[in-house]
């Protein structure tokens, strides 16, 4: 006997590279779990509640794998200056940039966080989103880093949504370390990286030109593997400095951005299992020329996800749905591409391994879709079709 069955609805279950369409499908979920999934002339009988889908698509739960949803502030004056011609790294080292949300962040308390950050994570939801991660990077000290993570866990408990927390410490060097980068690095490595165990479920880092060096980005890796935790690593978004293959290096779970990276690194990530994580709205916001060489990975076999990189500066974008369009239309990817990197590789990024698929054993988080194909969800913008969200089978 399930607990619960979907029926009337086609369902695109992500299991291969076709999307795994099933036509007239049902899915059965007990204990949390889909217990079934298949056409439903061949459902086995007994259910203690009956779901009708209208004719719905059925999906795994949309997963949004690289944010940074929590901050304090805004920085729409800084989007006025780029139409005026100012770049991002211009930007940033006039003190603007990361470190103005810094400021902002700060000042900011944990209510105030939470408050400013509901409605953005509200969105997301309504979209069919059941998985996000969130990282720090706006407090760059471990009192303000802390108090972003606790923010976004508290996030998690008010929402029907899991949240993976990410810490960013290593995201730009804070006003107070001005010109001493690698003694800040080492500060975060030393003294913020072993206690956010517990707090944090990886540990990410932003190496490039404005950011870290490789060197110092390892110092943050090692002592993140020697606490036990997972690395993410934003890489070669503004040059081609090799992160990539500093990511399959430390054995990351994800490189994210990549608009710069080298064919090398992208082979490397590949062998290594680490995921490309693509962020559009970045390359369109900051209108980069550069984007990320899709075809190297597809030579290479390299899992490719798609997620919104939501923040005030180089993506303000709030809708993973209106990454689906920007994925296919800005970077080439097809559409079963992008529709898997927003589930079952968007899993991957983040260590996720029982959820981003419709099949047995799986978490039951599912997204239904008013839509006549899976296309339509990477076709339309600025529509919203997502008519229903399960979380964990309820």
């Amino acid at each position: 006997m399930f607990d619960a069955v979907w029926l009337n609805c086609h369902a695109a279950t992500m299991a291969d590279a076709a999307l795994g369409v099933v036509e007239d499908a049902a899915v059965a979920v007990t204990g949390g779990r889909i217990a079934w999934v298949g056409p439903r002339a061949a459902l086995p009988a007994g259910a203690t509640r009956t779901h009708d889908c209208a004719g719905a698509w059925l999906l795994p739960g949309l997963i949004d794998c690289h944010t940074h949803l929590v901050f304090g502030g805004d920085r729409a004056a800084e989007f006025e200056q780029r139409l005026g011609g100012a770049g991002y790294a211009e930007i940033a080292r006039a003190g603007g940039g990361i470190l103005s949300t810094v400021r902002a962040t700060r000042a900011a308390d944990e209510a105030e966080l939470r408050q400013a950050a509901l409605p953005r994570l509200d969105g997301l939801l309504a979209e069919g989103v059941t998985t996000i991660e969130i990282k720090s990077g706006y407090g760059l000290d471990l009192e303000n880093e802390f108090k972003q993570l606790r923010v976004a866990r508290a996030l998690g408990e008010a929402r029907r949504v899991t949240v993976r927390t990410t810490l960013l410490a290593a995201h730009a060097t804070p006003d107070e370390y001005a010109g001493r980068r690698a003694e800040y690095a080492r500060h975060v490595a030393r003294d913020i990286v072993p206690q956010a165990v517990g707090l944090a479920d990886a540990v990410d880092a932003f190496a490039d030109a404005i950011a870290f060096t490789n060197e110092e980005t390892g110092w943050v890796f090692d002592a993140a593997r020697a606490a036990g935790l997972p690395v993410k690593l934003h890489a070669d978004q503004l040059t081609d400095q090799g992160g990539p293959a500093l990511a399959a290096a430390h054995g990351a779970m994800s490189g994210d951005h990549l608009e710069r990276a080298n064919e090398a690194g992208i082979a490397a990530m590949a062998a290594a299992g680490t995921v490309a994580v693509l962020l559009p709205g970045a390359a369109l916001t900051l209108r980069e020329t550069a984007h990320p060489d899709v075809d190297a990975m597809r030579r290479h076999g390299t899992r490719m996800a798609l997620s919104t990189d939501m923040n005030p500066g180089s993506s303000p974008a709030r809708s993973l749905l209106l990454m689906l369009n920007l994925g296919c239309s800005l970077f080439r990817l097809t559409v079963p591409e992008a529709l898997l990197g927003v589930t079952r590789h968007a899993a991957a990024a983040l260590g996720l391994a029982d959820r981003g698929v419709l099949a047995p054993g799986m978490r039951a988080d599912l997204a239904l879709f008013a839509i006549n194909r899976p296309a339509d969800l990477c076709y339309w913008m600025g529509a919203n079709p997502c008519v229903g969200r399960v979380v964990a089978g309820a």
